[in-house]
């Protein structure tokens, strides 16, 4: 039976959202126990939370792990986990940091931006990645005799939101060995604060490449003023200075989690779409096969610069 554990990321007792979507991908790998994996410094609210997903959770709890530095923690879970572990992980900033250092000291395999699993056959996992953009799906296989380390991209294989499970939580912080690292925790600096706040809205508009112009940004704020929406975007138009990044959704910006989210003339790369928690999603773009479209709710092949005015007079009148 393979040893499967995951990596559980939480910020001041809250669990991401990937700890619920990281045991449904381990059960498609194999049938049986999943181990959580909980660092940090007092991290006893987020390793019970842990425990009602998990039937087991490894818990590692030092002031060396208060801020996660994966240097320290590829050290301590090597010493941690058996030589045969499938580690999964969420593919985000921190996953893509920790995960390949950590096959390299576990002399296993690795296989990252996982999108779907398609169960095993013998030692081979067969696994979905996506190459050029989202535009190509990829099937391999992945050898995990050995173990592996396998990245996997937040929200793209669904979620497990029973918490069903009364887990038993163990501390191996003992067993974790030297924590010390070569690099150097200093201080988190946060961004400034904008003039609205787009993780508390229930209804987004964001805007892509495809508004093509920043005038045409009106265009976009009169839809969302017609739907009660607050304007949000993808990080080329903060990279043009078109907009504050305040309103950037993504791995590099703001994390967001409405009710409703217009996607309009955004092809949907993995770090826009890490940055989109649940929710309705609905999908504009000229582009039949943007990405976008695999993980939206509803699709429509358009101009946005055509559509968003049509849907506005529609609304008002």
């Amino acid at each position: 039976m393979a040893n499967i554990y995951a990596y559980i990321e939480h910020k001041e007792g809250v669990l991401d959202d990937t700890s619920m979507e990281l045991i449904v991908a381990a059960k498609k790998i194999a049938d049986g126990p999943v181990t959580a994996i909980v660092t940090g410094a007092g991290i006893d609210a987020a390793a019970q939370a842990a425990a009602k997903i998990y039937p087991e959770v490894i818990k590692l709890d030092s002031p060396a792990l208060a801020y996660p530095n994966a240097e320290v923690i590829r050290k301590a879970l090597v010493k941690v986990l058996p030589s045969d572990a499938i580690v999964l992980v969420a593919h985000g900033p921190f996953g893509m940091d920790l995960g390949p250092g950590l096959s390299i000291k576990m002399d296993s395999a690795f296989a990252s931006d996982i999108v779907g699993i398609d169960g095993t056959d013998g030692n081979l996992l067969k696994i979905v990645r996506q190459e050029f953009g989202g535009v190509v799906s990829v099937h391999a296989t992945c050898d995990i005799s050995k173990g592996a380390v396998l990245s996997i991209r937040p929200g793209a294989i669904g979620a497990d939101e029973s918490k069903a499970a009364s887990g038993k939580i163990t501390d191996k912080t003992g067993e974790a060995g030297d924590l010390s690292a070569n690099r150097k925790f200093l201080e988190v600096v946060q961004p400034e604060a904008g003039d609205v706040d787009i993780t508390k809205a229930d209804v987004l508009v964001s805007i892509g490449r495809g508004i093509e112009d920043q005038e045409n940004i009106q265009i976009a704020q009169d839809l969302a003023d017609a739907m009660g929406a607050v304007v949000s975007c993808s990080r080329p138009i903060v990279d043009a200075k078109w907009l504050e990044p305040a309103r950037q959704v993504g791995t590099s910006g703001n994390t967001v989690k409405p009710k409703v989210y217009m996607a309009c003339g955004i092809s949907g790369s993995f770090q826009h779409l890490g940055g989109i928690k649940g929710g309705f999603i609905i999908a504009i773009n000229k582009n039949p096969n943007a990405p976008i479209f695999q993980v939206a709710s509803v699709g429509i092949v358009a101009n946005i610069l055509e559509f968003m005015p049509a849907l506005t007079e529609k609304l008002r009148g």
